[in-house]
C-alpha cells in the first residue's frame, strides 16, 4: 500500500511553516511543499479547507492549520504503522470526536 502524501502548503517568509517542515523532517515524515504564492491550485485548496493562512498541512483526511508539533508527532506514528491510510484515517477520526467538529 502507497503511504498517503503529506503537503505543507506554505509561502515565502513564514516562519511557522519552515518550523512545521523542521519537525516533519525530524520525524522523519516525508512531505511535498505547495507554495500558495505561486500556485493557484495550492492556495484554493488551502481556501477549500476553510483556511486563510499557512502553514496548512494535509496527511490523509486529517489537516490542520499552523506549526502544532503534537500533531506533526501524530501524523510520523500513524505513519509508522503497517498500514498507514488506515491509521491517519482513524486518527482523524478520533479527532473529530474529541473536537465534535470537521477537521
Amino acid at each position: 500500500m502507497t503511504q498517503p502524501v503529506v503537503t505543507v502548503y506554505t509561502k515565502p517568509g513564514c516562519q511557522p511553516c519552515r518550523m512545521t517542515k523542521r519537525q516533519l523532517d525530524k520525524l522523519g515524515v516525508e512531505h511535498v511543499t505547495a507554495d500558495i504564492s505561486v500556485d493557484a491550485a495550492a492556495e484554493q485548496r488551502v481556501k477549500d479547507l476553510g483556511y486563510l493562512g499557512v502553514p496548512v498541512v494535509t496527511a490523509g483526511d486529517m489537516h490542520w492549520h499552523g506549526y502544532v508539533p503534537d500533531k506533526c508527532k501524530q501524523v510520523a506514528h500513524a505513519l509508522a504503522n503497517t498500514d498507514p491510510i488506515s491509521a491517519l484515517t482513524e486518527l482523524a477520526a478520533h479527532y473529530l470526536d474529541k473536537q465534535g467538529a470537521a477537521i
